[in-house]
């Protein structure tokens, strides 16, 4: 299997791809400038060794990748999937990680999408058939990117496709240290993008950059 970056050279896109690669998977990071994704791979592994990493523009990684995340800004990523929507295919999945938010006077804000969240927004740019769920909406881009941090907590995985969300809970689960939870239907991606605001406004009044979740009792 093939994991996939749409935005793949900004330090959502690196870290999932750092904590991929070292449990052995084949990444590959995707960007409107396959000369510029090219470079980012060979950053990569200057810092951190060889690895099953490789470049390309996002229309071939999507033609390469069975599941696929969508690391852009959360500005941009409804426009994006417009752009490439008519490469998705059913068989692939589609993993949503954005947040909607901005900063006032340093503080994180919420930015509402009329009730609904961003990950639902976009699942409705997608194909017919080609599912979308979202993961990783609540773990700090920082943690993913140190590789001598242990993550020890959840990531909550939803989606309204039962197969879709096996998928990707089983690519989590390479993650060591990483717990991935079913938490339900798409509509749950509400609550979870609240709850990637409120590590945020923690992290920032504790001066902290490591606030994540760890559910108990289950």
């Amino acid at each position: 299997m093939h994991i996939g970056f749409v935005g793949g050279t900004g330090i959502e896109a690196m870290g999932l791809a750092l904590r991929f690669t070292a449990a052995g998977a084949s990444v590959i990071l995707g960007s409107r400038s396959p000369e510029r994704a090219v470079r980012a791979a060979e950053d990569f592994h200057s810092k951190f060794g060889p690895s099953l990493l490789c470049g390309m523009s996002n229309q071939d990684m999507i033609e390469s990748c069975e599941i696929i995340f969508l690391t852009v800004p959360f500005s941009e990523a409804l426009h994006t999937v417009a752009a490439y929507q008519n490469l998705f295919k059913p068989h692939q999945v589609l993993v949503d990680v954005t947040v909607p938010l901005a900063f006032r006077a340093g503080y994180p804000e919420y930015l509402d999408q009329e009730g609904m969240s961003n990950a639902e927004i976009i699942a409705r740019a997608l194909p017919a058939g080609v599912p979308l769920t979202a993961a990783f909406k609540t773990i700090p881009a920082a943690v993913l990117a140190d590789r001598d941090s242990e993550l020890h907590c959840n990531v909550f995985v939803c989606g309204d496709s039962e197969e879709a969300k096996a998928e990707v809970m089983a690519v989590a689960s390479l993650i060591p240290s990483l717990r991935p939870l079913d938490a339900g239907p798409l509509q749950v991606a509400r609550t979870l993008e609240r709850m990637a605001v409120l590590a945020i406004a923690l992290n920032r009044k504790y001066k902290r950059k490591g606030a994540r979740f760890r559910m108990e009792g289950l």
